[in-house]
Order: structure tokens, then C-alpha cells, then sequence
């Protein structure tokens, strides 16, 4: 059906109004167009809720801005659908593709009813760079290590990034439905929504690309983008930012971490059972201790850079990516703890997490995933005196520890007397 007269737009997590190809499609074939939020009460966003809420009131002041409204349900996804489709008259629901096996389960929910209703469904890119599926390697249905895929995705030709629709026609007469309210207290510092995104992405570029590839392994500084809270919520778009980007003297090292959040969207659309089951099993002998686990979680376990990575994702809801791998190698390696532990654990507290980002780099991380080397072990104490070597990072987020020289920063246990409040570091399978 290419020319419906009323379409309904289903936005799941793709916030935007810029180069969304589902929207740009349907404002440009359809008479009438109800751009739909299902707020779906099987997906908890928890600490999310507050910056998810903001992207929401965001998306709606650009859709009025031009000419439409974001219509709200709350429900199933599928069935509000459908009732929000008879209400309008509307003979066509569209959506962006997705890959977790929930986005895909209710995918093919949507296609059945939408079949079963005599409505046209369809599916659009825009949740990643490249389509999840489209680049295959020979003799395999996806690509398992990154290096290959990272050369035929930069050949692979990349879709054109369009601006927003003109203007967005809802049909009269629809009641546009309530936003889910903002919580009281904000998590982190980071708002939510795309105008607060492409501003950041304009200064990224601006102010901070060249200097990237050099230092966005430096922890106390923290020159990393911070954009990927706004991509895992589609605020901006990731062919947009890679487009962009691309010509901008020291683009190639941030469009490849572009990249690796495709190559890890590909292994989640060919192997759903990422956050559950191992990509690669491997006879690990996982360690039960819950005290340990706990303490990690606190940011208690008596190695400072561990401990200050935790802690700033329990005030932030982010983390930098190096001390994302720092704790996770520690957890994994050092503590031999499950991966699923740490994965569930940043799940409910990362903005940025991502179905496929987390599990795959968690797995990465613990070696059942597509490192080529799975028993890389990341020695905490070499890890923070090469990246926070004056110990700015961990002051910052571990007070206990602010008065030490930098010389013990990283080893309290050598200070004298101990360091009150500060715990010893726990003991590991290996070291009891």
C-alpha cells in the first residue's frame, strides 16, 4: 500500500523527528499521519523513567511544531495499536526494526494482527547505522568478529540522512493522551530528548572530535561524546552522527565505536539469546558469592578504580567505557562472577542500556562473547595508573580516599593508619 490516506507512526526507540525514515515515509505518501507512543507496562524504564519522560515531552513539542501531536497510549503496544488504527480510520501502521527478541516477538504480533485487520505493516531502518542482517559474511548468516565487519560496513553504502517532514497531518478529532509522568528526583546530569542531543552532537563535533582518538581513554577527564543515552532512545540518529562526523579530522576512531554498536545490533538480531545463554560457552567454574557481588555493586570492594566506577554509575546512570571494561574484567575475571550479574545490574541503571550493547560487550568482556582473545584478564591496578594516573577519577567519586596522595591513590591498603569507612579488598577465588 503506497499511498494510505491516514498512517500510523508506532515510535518505540526512535524519539526524533530528524532523518526518521518510517515518518519521512509516511508524511510523504499518507493524507494523515498519528505519530503513536505506547507506554508498555512490560518494559520498566526505572531509572531510565526520568530521562525517557523528557524525550517524550521533547518529541512532542517538535511534532506540534510542525503541524502534528505525539499521541499517547498506555497498554499493550500491539493493541493499542490497533484501537488507536480504528479510532483514525488509519489503513497502515509503520515502525523502525529492531533487534532484541522482544521488539522482534512484538514485531511479529504487530504483522499478524495488522494482517488479521487488513491493515499494511511495515518496517523501516534507523535504529542502526546499517540494517542488522544486510552485511553477511560468506558461509554465515552474521559476522562473529568485529575487524571483518568494521571493513565491509565502511563499504557498505550507507542510506542518505534526511531532515524532519515539512509538516506531520493528524487526523482531526484525536485525543493526543497523557505523557508518563517525569519522576520527582532526575537521574545523572544527562536530559533527556533530541533538542538537547543534536546541540550536544553540534558541540561534539565542533569542540571535541580532534581530539578523541588520543583521549577518550582518559578518566578523569572524560572526553567521550556521551551521546549514546540519546542513541539507545533514538533521539538522534546514528547515521546522521556517523554522517556527520565522517571528514572531521579524527572521525575514523569514533565512527568505528559507531560501528561496533551495529556489529553487536547484527549478533543480537542472529542470536537473541544474548543476555541469557553464552555466544561462545566456555567451561567457567562461576563463583556464587553474593557478598562479593554485593560489595561490587556498592562500590565496596577495596579496589579504588573499581570502586569508582560503580559508584559513579550509581549517581549517574553512566559510565566511562573504560572503567566500563575496567569493572567488568574484575567482576568477570578477577571475582569469576557471572556476566549475567553485571549485565542485569547495568541494565537497570545505565541511560545507555542497550539490549545488544550491553549483553554483547558484558559477554565480550567475560570472554563467551566475540573477543578473539577470551582470556584477556584487565589488571585493575595497571588500568587505573595508566588512565587516571594522578587519581582525579577515583577522588572524585570515592570521597573516602580524596586526601591520599596521588603515589597511594590507587592502593589505599598501603596507606597508615587504614582509611576509615574504606574496606580492604576482597578476596578472589585465586587469592582467598
Amino acid at each position: 500500500m503506497d499511498h494510505p490516506d491516514t498512517a500510523i507512526i508506532l515510535y518505540n526507540r526512535d524519539l526524533r523527528v530528524h532523518d526518521h525514515p518510517a515518518l519521512a515515509e509516511a508524511c510523504a505518501r499518507a493524507r494523515h499521519v498519528v505519530p503513536l507512543f505506547v507506554a508498555d507496562p512490560a518494559i520498566r524504564p526505572r531509572h531510565r523513567g526520568g530521562f525517557l519522560a523528557e524525550a517524550l515531552e521533547d518529541l512532542r513539542a517538535s511534532l506540534r511544531d510542525l503541524g502534528g501531536d505525539l499521541v499517547v497510549r498506555h497498554g499493550d503496544p500491539v493493541a493499542e495499536a490497533l484501537r488507536v488504527a480504528a479510532d483514525t480510520g488509519a489503513s497502515a501502521i509503520w515502525a523502525s526494526a529492531d533487534v532484541s527478541a522482544y521488539a522482534r516477538a512484538r514485531e511479529r504480533r504487530l504483522e499478524r494482527e495488522c494482517a488479521a485487520h487488513r491493515l499494511d505493516f511495515r518496517l523501516f531502518p534507523g535504529v542502526t547505522v546499517v540494517p542488522p542482517g544486510l552485511l553477511r559474511p560468506a558461509g554465515g548468516d552474521h559476522y562473529r568478529v568485529f575487524t571483518p565487519y568494521w571493513r565491509a560496513w565502511r563499504d557498505a553504502g550507507h542510506r542518505q540522512v534526511t531532515g524532519p517532514p515539512p509538516l506531520v497531518r493528524l487526523p482531526p478529532g484525536v485525543e493526543p493522551g497523557r505523557l508518563p509522568r517525569r519522576p520527582r528526583a532526575p537521574y545523572g546530569h544527562l536530559r533527556g530528548g533530541e533538542t538537547v542531543a543534536r546541540r550536544r552532537l553540534d558541540l561534539w563535533l565542533k569542540l571535541c572530535l580532534a581530539d578523541y582518538e588520543d583521549g577518550h581513554d582518559d578518566l578523569a577527564e572524560d572526553r567521550t561524546s556521551m551521546l549514546s543515552p540519546y542513541l539507545r532512545f533514538g533521539c538522534v540518529s546514528p547515521s546522521e552522527v556517523a554522517a556527520r562526523a565522517t571528514g572531521y579530522p579524527g572521525a575514523e576512531a569514533f565512527v568505528r565505536q559507531l560501528c561496533w554498536r551495529d556489529f553487536y545490533h547484527q549478533v543480537a538480531l542472529a542470536f537473541p539469546e544474548l543476555p541469557r545463554r553464552d555466544y561462545r560457552p566456555r567451561r567457567v567454574d562461576w563463583n556464587e558469592d553474593g557478598h562479593a557481588a554485593d560489595a561490587w555493586r556498592a562500590g565496596m570492594t577495596g579496589v579504588p578504580i573499581v570502586d569508582a566506577g560503580m559508584r559513579q554509575l550509581q549517581a549517574e546512570g553512566w559510565m566511562h567505557n573504560r572503567a566500563r571494561l575496567i569493572v567488568g574484567s574484575y567482576l568477570t575475571k578477577r571475582l569469576r562472577i557471572h556476566w549475567r550479574v553485571g549485565g542485569e545490574h547495568f541494565a537497570d541503571l545505565l541511560l545507555d542500556g542497550d539490549v545488544a550493547d550491553n549483553w554483547g560487550n558484558w559477554q565480550w568482556v567475560a570472554g563467551t562473547g566475540n573477543d578473539t582473545r577470551p582470556n584477556r584478564v584487565l589488571n585493575p591496578l595497571r588500568q587505573a595508573r595508566r588512565f587516571d594516573p594522578d587519581g582525579d577519577y577515583v577522588r572524585r567519586h570515592v570521597p573516602e580516599l580524596a586526601a591520599l596522595p596521588a603515589s597511594l591513590i590507587h592502593e589505599p591498603w598501603k596507606a597508615a593508619p587504614k582509611v576509615p569507612g574504606y574496606p580492604a579488598p576482597l578476596p578472589t577465588p585465586d587469592n582467598g
